[in-house]
């Protein structure tokens, strides 16, 4: 058994992440009889580990806290986990495809800049010409 600073040390992660994850119930310690103190077993590093590689493809932690239970029903979580798969792939094609639109204005907005608007003094009506010759070719 550990305590939170054992565990934390043992998954790499920070104490408060480790009360995070008991707090919203993706760990649930044993108490130490005599003084309260939350106690860890080393299947819970493997837990806290699994949290954070599933973290790095995207799910959150509700997604994570759903695999967990279907997996204390004694289901197949690779069904679920495939889902979700699929759908942050799909997500993440979306955020590219306007990262990319995005992206290609800046680039068109800069080569604007430094072809036909040299830095200029707000003159009242104008800000700044990159931005208002932006908005206006739109």
């Amino acid at each position: 058994m550990m305590t939170v600073n054992e565990l934390a040390g043992e998954a790499g992660v920070t104490t408060d992440t480790v009360r995070h994850y008991v707090r919203i119930g993706l760990l649930q310690p044993q108490r130490h009889p005599s003084n309260g103190y939350k106690l860890f077993k080393q299947t819970d590093v493997l837990r806290v580990r699994f949290i954070h590689q599933t973290k790095q493809l995207g799910y959150s932690l509700g997604e994570i806290k759903e695999i967990f239970s279907e997996c204390r029903q004694g289901c197949s979580t690779c069904p679920k986990t495939q889902q979700i798969l699929l759908q942050r792939m799909g997500d993440n094609r979306v955020k590219l495809k306007r990262m990319n639109h995005t992206q290609r204005k800046l680039e068109q907005a800069v080569a604007l800049w430094e072809e036909r608007f040299p830095n200029g003094i707000p003159d009242g009506d104008a800000v700044c010409r990159l931005i208002e010759s932006r908005l206006h070719a739109e």
